[in-house]
């Protein structure tokens, strides 16, 4: 128990570096889709901007949770477990985007995406845990 605790907090600290990720490249794509695609309906606009940190932030997440959060289970980096990762990601990637577009309605943007980023954190870690890195 107590070593899931400690993967949580890890997993918890990689998260917060990654929001910043995530958060970064968000908003810079809305920036620059609202400026290049002003025809983009705002959903859309949201999911493309979200779709493409998505991209960004798993990999880094990848990256920094087999090399901290499960190092201990996980040494080495795989292409394969990139993949599998990735793939498990995804639900909490849905979560995260279905989160964001209807918060965005009733929140300002920052805070509908604070809460789209912690809704996906409880899916992604339950996720990283049982699939990826099961052994940890």
């Amino acid at each position: 128990m107590r070593e899931l605790a400690f993967q949580m907090f890890r997993f918890g600290l990689v998260g917060l570096a990654n929001a910043g990720v995530d958060a970064a490249v968000f908003f810079t794509m809305v920036a620059i889709l609202g400026a290049f695609a002003p025809h983009l309906s705002p959903d859309w606009l949201l999911i493309a901007s979200n779709t493409t940190s998505f991209a960004v932030a798993v990999t880094c997440s990848y990256v920094m949770n087999s090399l901290f959060t499960f190092k201990r289970h996980h040494t080495e980096l795989s292409f394969r477990a990139y993949l599998l990762f990735a793939a498990s990601q995804v639900a909490g990637f849905v979560a995260h985007t279905a989160t964001l577009v209807i918060a965005a309605k009733y929140l300002p943007l920052p805070l509908a995406k604070l809460l789209g980023i912690g809704v996906g954190f409880v899916v992604n870690f339950t996720l990283a845990r049982t699939i990826v890195f099961r052994s940890a």
